[in-house]
């Protein structure tokens, strides 16, 4: 089954102006998707790694890329197409507290390729 990974990005202030309900209910289907065998998380703070030439690492705080948003957390989901996808994470948390979800598809797994 086609694997996606979501990139959620939300701030408090969209999550506390949304209806209490639609939170329940958006938290709710975060609670299916892991029983469904989703990998859900929030994000903290990233570290950026570069080993050019692979001659040494560095590092550098915060992001690389920058949104309106900041990232909030990630989501890794299978399901039977991106269609699907789009239905269940549009229901999660940051999609519905003025949010918003990215979702890539997973082509291939490193793992495969070995």
């Amino acid at each position: 089954m086609p694997k996606f990974i979501a990139i959620c990005y939300g701030d408090r202030a969209g999550y506390d102006r949304t209806p209490e309900q639609v939170k329940e209910n958006a938290h709710e289907q975060d609670a299916r998707l892991v029983r469904q065998g989703a990998l859900i998380g929030r994000a903290d703070p990233p570290i950026q790694i570069r080993n050019p030439d692979a001659k040494g690492v560095e590092t550098d705080k915060g992001p690389y890329m920058t949104s309106k948003l900041p990232v909030a957390g990630f989501t890794i989901i299978e399901t039977a197409d991106m269609d699907e996808a789009i239905e269940k994470l549009s229901r999660v948390p940051c999609a519905v507290a003025h949010g918003v979800v990215e979702v890539w598809p997973l082509r291939e797994q490193i793992q495969d390729q070995m």
